[in-house]
């Protein structure tokens, strides 16, 4: 199949996911069509699969490149001293990455159900991944006699969820800097695992 006259996959390609990306975020998945990620990146529909074989497979490789994206980053943090600090450094790390990806962050949450199974599994156990990195803080800080946690899973889900409020109402120039609302909110998961 010929490429459209005028387009670089190197340059189309990314367009697509970013067109789809943003028309996901604001309509949301069912109710956006190939066409019109088509007209947003100004391209003929057909054109759409020479870089992605469906809808599906577009909202899937969204989610996956977020989720090892995530991934990467936490990976790449400094290794720190002790399971608080290790803690500290998950809720900044936490709250900055994901305001600055609103929509991948809404996709990621959002748009799971409208997965197909095989897909969903796969992303399913990346977010597992990133969510047994807060887990092994977590029993480590309790091996450490840092914490004090009944369930180290739910407070691991808790944390997270916490931290993700920040996405829905936080914006830049408001009341309280963003160094600000990183503190209180730190303070609040340290008072929420420790004794």
């Amino acid at each position: 199949m010929a490429r459209t006259q005028g387009s670089h996959s190197d340059i189309t390609g990314p367009r697509i996911r970013q067109a789809a990306l943003r028309l996901f975020a604001r309509h949301g998945y069912a109710a956006v069509s190939m066409r019109q990620i088509a007209g947003e990146v100004g391209v003929q529909a057909g054109a759409l699969y020479n870089y992605t074989p469906d809808k599906q497979s577009l909202l899937f490789r969204l989610m996956q490149q977020h989720m090892q994206d995530l991934l990467a980053a936490y990976n790449d943090l400094e290794t720190q001293p002790d399971a608080l600090g290790a803690l500290r450094q998950f809720v900044g790390f936490h709250i900055r990455f994901h305001l600055e990806r609103p929509d991948e962050v809404f996709i990621a949450y959002m748009e799971l159900r409208n997965l197909s199974p095989e897909n969903f599994t796969e992303i399913e156990a990346l977010r597992r991944s990133y969510e047994d990195s807060l887990e092994n803080v977590l029993r480590e800080g309790q091996q450490e006699g840092l914490f004090s946690i009944a369930d180290t899973k739910i407070a691991t889900l808790a944390v997270i969820a916490m931290l993700n409020g920040v996405m829905t109402w936080y914006r830049s120039g408001g009341r309280l800097s963003l160094d600000e609302v990183e503190l209180i909110y730190w303070d609040m998961v340290r008072k929420a695992v420790t004794s």
